[in-house]
């Protein structure tokens, strides 16, 4: 048997990404190391971590692809589920996330919105499916 166990963001500030997401989502801060290269943040089922790009670097010979507000997203995102969709993302853009995709009812009643955190990753907003 597999489980998820973590998603991990690489970061260019761990701590000011976990003040981010503390402060626009209201997770839990699990830990940050003494050298503020990993922290975990307590979000349910599965963690939400954070790890410095030097030290994913030191993971990866061959380095990654850095995620950026200023390109396209990944393909991939993480779908955080309220109900409050609107307050949320006006929230996480007070604090600098920027808007993808406005929210929208989806034709089987979901309401689904696209940011982007601080670091750039793709986060869908979106109510829970029925």
């Amino acid at each position: 048997m597999v489980k998820l166990g973590y998603t991990i963001l690489y970061v260019s500030d761990v701590t000011k990404s976990i003040e981010f997401y503390e402060k626009a989502f209201g997770f839990e801060r699990k830990f940050i190391t003494p050298e503020n290269d990993y922290g975990e943040l307590l979000s349910g089922e599965t963690t939400i971590s954070f790890v410095s790009k030097e030290l994913a670097n030191s993971n990866l010979k061959n380095g990654f692809i850095e995620s950026s507000q200023l390109e396209k997203p990944f393909g991939i995102e993480l779908a955080l589920v309220t109900d409050n969709v609107q307050t949320i993302i006006d929230k996480a853009i007070e604090l600098g996330a920027i808007v993808t995709e406005q929210p929208i009812q989806k034709p089987w009643g979901q309401t689904v919105g696209y940011i982007r955190d601080i670091d750039g990753f793709l986060l869908e907003i979106c109510t829970p499916m029925k």
